[in-house]
Formats: C-alpha cells, sequence, structure tokens
C-alpha cells in the first residue's frame, strides 16, 4: 500500500477505480495531454489504458497517487507518479487538470513523492520531459530534479 502525504493545500492518497471518470475526464483535453503519447483519441483504449495503470501491481512503494485540494472541495487536480521504467530506473511524473495549473500544484504534489522516493525507497528518480514542455520543466527544477540531457528519445532527462 502506498502512504498518503498531506501537504498545506493538498491531500495525495493512492489512487483507486473511483478515480477513473476524474482521470479521463482530465485526458480528455488536448492541451493537458499535448506532449504525452497515448491512446487519447480511442475511448475504449483510452479507457483500458488507465484502468490498466489504476489495476497495475506495482513495486512496494511505487505507483499513483491522486492529487485533491484539501476537504471541504476535495476538487480533483491530477496525479503524481512512482513508477518503474525499462526495469531499472524509477521514473516521477505529473499530470494535472488544465484548471489547476499556473498555481504550484504540480510542484507541492510532486516534492513529498520525490521526498518518499528518496527516503523511504532509497531511489533517485528520473524524468523525461517533451522539450517544448516548459512548465513541466520548472516543476522538475523546482522539487530538485536537475538536468541531465536527451534521454535518447526527442525528451530532456532530469534526474535526482
Amino acid at each position: 500500500m502506498l502512504p498518503s502525504f498531506e501537504t498545506p493545500r493538498l491531500v495525495l492518497r493512492p489512487r483507486t477505480m473511483a478515480d477513473l471518470p476524474d482521470c479521463l475526464a482530465m485526458d480528455r483535453d488536448p492541451e493537458v495531454v499535448r506532449y504525452v503519447d497515448g491512446p487519447w483519441a480511442d475511448p475504449a483504449a483510452h479507457r483500458a489504458f488507465v484502468e490498466a495503470r489504476i489495476t497495475a501491481a506495482y513495486p512496494a512503494g511505487l505507483g499513483y497517487w491522486t492529487v485533491r485540494t484539501r476537504a471541504p472541495e476535495a476538487t480533483f487536480l491530477g496525479w503524481v507518479l512512482l513508477i518503474p521504467l525499462d526495469g531499472t530506473e524509477i521514473e516521477i511524473g505529473w499530470r494535472f487538470t488544465r484548471a489547476s495549473w499556473g498555481h504550484g500544484y504540480a510542484t507541492e504534489a510532486a516534492a513529498p513523492v520525490l521526498a518518499h522516493a528518496r527516503d523511504a525507497l532509497g531511489v533517485t528518480v528520473v524524468a523525461d520531459i517533451h522539450p517544448d514542455n516548459a512548465a513541466s520543466m520548472r516543476v522538475a527544477e523546482k522539487i530538485g530534479l536537475r538536468r541531465i540531457g536527451p534521454d535518447g528519445l526527442g525528451a530532456i532527462r532530469y534526474a535526482g
């Protein structure tokens, strides 16, 4: 089971099937998935993709966290992930609704997940970010990841 985290404005808890409608709705915004390859144009494939990610058996301490504002609103904002990448590295990533952009939520949510990776799991992480996605690059830098160059597939790699 993944730990939950709380920040001054946010609650991060393990993602469940109850989050599926919010995740699908977020991904239907073309601006949200602009820099991410996926089955976004095919509703059945998109749903199957997200369901598979929600129900996957990740190694201990890894997975997805749903990010919501603190109660009473508990508004869905997006998610942060910490998952195996190519079997040898651990990836950190985030996706947030367009309405939540520009408020510092991604940075606030990714920071405790990165601390969990470093402190509880003892691992370094990587983030592969599309070279045109300046906002995600700023988040990576704000949480303390350092740019180490291209990943070989066209993305910019950050590590930390």
